[in-house]
């Protein structure tokens, strides 16, 4: 059975601000043998893209290391600006065990990618989640705080060093943040206002750092083309905290402060499961069995 092993990476770049460097990054992912560019997600508000590509572990790495290089060349971080936290022209690179592939040996990709991502570009890192060589460095958020503004000091503090790379940034192309994961889902829900304050406390309220839902990190943004708040999400494990834990609860957050869901949104691939259970609890579907009822896992299961 051949490998195969999911990559995310997210840049510092997007569609709608730089039309040329994006499209020069969909290209490169796109010219890698043995990797599918499944899905590119791009916004502008946060001025941020996010890839997910999928392949064997050989082509995976390759991709991995050939895309961070054009971001180097091409991604200026001293000029960017954007709603969402970041730190590097290849903000975070993260491996998610497929097929027949184990969390491990995404551990040894994430390092031979930074190592040589130091060695031939100069781009320090951090190795972060499952590649985490100290448990402070676990959490991406930790890793990120600072931004790319603020990292030059941050990396002068003892327990900054970066894991791959001296104490000092790449000028122009900051600092990465690479390592192993299991599935995330990125989930945003839209509120009808433009009070950041608002999202930024429903966020404050739902994520697991500051007493909220242990799975959920979570930050309020400001939609500035649409005039409206967004609390944006990362879902690190969907079954420990379901989709609809956190929707429900931002419903009734927001209702304390006046406000409404207008939408929500999933940024990149999910995990049809993150989505069959959302199903199964609005349906209130009983003695559901997504395996035996759903048509397309039979179809897999029949291949």
């Amino acid at each position: 059975m051949a490998k195969l092993v999911e990559c995310i990476p997210n840049f510092s770049v997007s569609r709608e601000k730089d039309e040329p460097v994006f499209q020069g990054l969909v290209d490169t992912a796109r010219s890698i043998p043995g990797v599918t560019l499944f899905d590119v997600q791009s916004d502008g508000n946060h001025n941020r893209c996010v890839f997910t590509m999928l392949g064997s572990p050989e082509g995976i790495e390759e991709a991995a290391f050939q895309l961070c290089k054009k971001a180097t060349e091409t991604i200026d971080m001293t000029k960017h600006v954007g709603q969402h936290p970041r730190m590097g022209a290849t903000d975070v690179i993260p491996f998610v065990p497929t097929l027949d592939v184990t969390i491990q040996e995404c551990v040894e990709i994430s390092e031979r990618v930074a190592a040589r991502i130091w060695e031939e570009l100069k781009v320090p890192s951090f190795l972060y989640e499952d590649s985490a060589r100290v448990p402070e460095r676990r959490n991406l958020a930790s890793c990120r705080k600072g931004q790319f503004e603020g990292m030059p000091e941050k990396l002068l503090q003892l327990e900054w060093a970066p894991d791959f790379g001296e104490r000092k940034i790449h000028p122009t192309a900051g600092i990465t943040a690479i390592g192993a994961r299991m599935p995330l889902v990125a989930f945003n829900v839209n509120l009808d206002t433009s009070d950041l304050s608002i999202a930024s406390k429903i966020a404050r309220a739902i994520r697991g750092s500051s007493g909220g839902f242990k799975y959920c990190k979570a930050i309020g943004v400001r939609l500035e083309d649409r005039n409206i708040a967004q609390v944006s999400m990362n879902m690190v494990n969907y079954e420990g905290t379901p989709l609809y834990y956190v929707f429900e609860m931002i419903r009734a957050l927001a209702d304390r402060y006046g406000v409404r869901i207008i939408g929500s949104e999933l940024v990149g691939l999910t995990p049809a499961k993150a989505l069959l259970d959302c199903a199964e609890y609005y349906l209130k579907l009983e003695n559901f069995d997504c395996r035996k009822q759903v048509m397309e896992y039979h179809l897999v299961a029949m291949e």
